[in-house]
């Protein structure tokens, strides 16, 4: 739990809880993200970058220059029965060793996949694709999907990145390549054991069906994992009305992030989410958040 913050207003701030930057597969590097979420009158915001925790520093600094409250996270990939879940880290400790060292295995894995999904394009005749998912990376010390897809698109394989996934990198197509993350255990554990909560990230992107999310979220309570992202780009207002409702039903909080990667490629804009069904029970609750302005109306 994050004890080092205090709530100094009732109203609600304008909170997203799932963001990325260059240090993973985001467009803006840290400190343009703070700076687009201040002029999009974010006053709460979370980086949670894919499997690493580099962008933290940068990103507290330009958080204090923006008036924004930062909210150090992760989102770590877990294998689960086969899928592939994303597991959010919110007010975690990015110091923690177990999660540095975890995440770092994570990246090394990271790597390898990048070089079979390459392997994989060439056998289609698309030539030159590590190369140049690793120039879309620039910074990053990791190479995702989602840079072969801006690759891919910028050579017109595909209109946009959101065309490209579904023509080449998910199951069943040219560039998907399986892989084994860590376990659901392993994640909730590091980011337990840095002070932090856990949360599902978009839970209706697994496409699980009922009987199987069903497992899922007994599990993870098992686990102690705290909440289940409910808002989100990736549902629909049906699937927020059902999260809502399970987690309510599980005991777990809610979460509301928009899984912002850069313009263009998202389909909420930082401070622009809708807000959580009422009969939720945020993340945020207990939560002790300084020096929050007025919010802004949502449009």
């Amino acid at each position: 739990m994050m004890e080092n913050h205090v709530i100094t207003q009732p109203s609600m701030p304008n909170i997203d809880l799932h963001s990325h930057s260059t240090i993973s597969d985001g467009v803006l590097s840290p400190s343009r993200l703070l700076a687009h979420a201040a002029t999009r009158g974010v006053t709460v915001l979370a980086l949670t970058d894919h499997d690493d925790v580099a962008g933290l520093n940068e990103a507290t600094r330009s958080a204090q220059q923006e008036n924004i409250t930062l909210i150090p996270g992760v989102e770590i990939s877990v294998t689960w029965h086969g899928r592939t879940l994303h597991i959010l880290g919110l007010g975690i400790d990015p110091e923690y060793p177990p999660l540095v060292e975890g995440l770092q295995k994570i990246r090394d894995g990271r790597m390898d996949r990048a070089r079979a999904i390459a392997a994989q394009l060439d056998k289609f005749g698309i030539h030159g694709s590590f190369e140049g998912a690793s120039a879309q990376a620039g910074e990053s010390r990791l190479i995702g999907r989602t840079h072969f897809a801006r690759f891919l698109a910028d050579r017109g394989y595909a209109k946009d990145v959101k065309s490209v996934f579904k023509k080449y990198l998910v199951k069943g197509k040219p560039g998907h390549v399986s892989h084994i993350w860590v376990s659901l255990d392993e994640a909730i554990g590091w980011i337990r054991g840095s002070g932090g909560q856990a949360v599902i990230a978009h839970p209706a992107r697994y496409k699980l069906g009922n009987s199987l999310l069903e497992q899922l979220l007994n599990e993870f309570c098992e686990l102690k994992g705290a909440g289940i992202e409910v808002v989100s780009s990736s549902h629909t207002p049906e699937q927020m009305r059902q999260f809502a409702g399970l987690a309510t039903r599980m005991n777990l909080y809610a979460s509301c992030g928009s899984d912002y990667h850069g313009p263009g490629e998202s389909y909420f804009d930082l401070g622009r989410l809708p807000a959580l069904p009422p009969e939720c029970t945020p993340i945020w609750d207990g939560w002790q958040i300084q020096n929050i302005p007025e919010p802004v109306q949502q449009s």
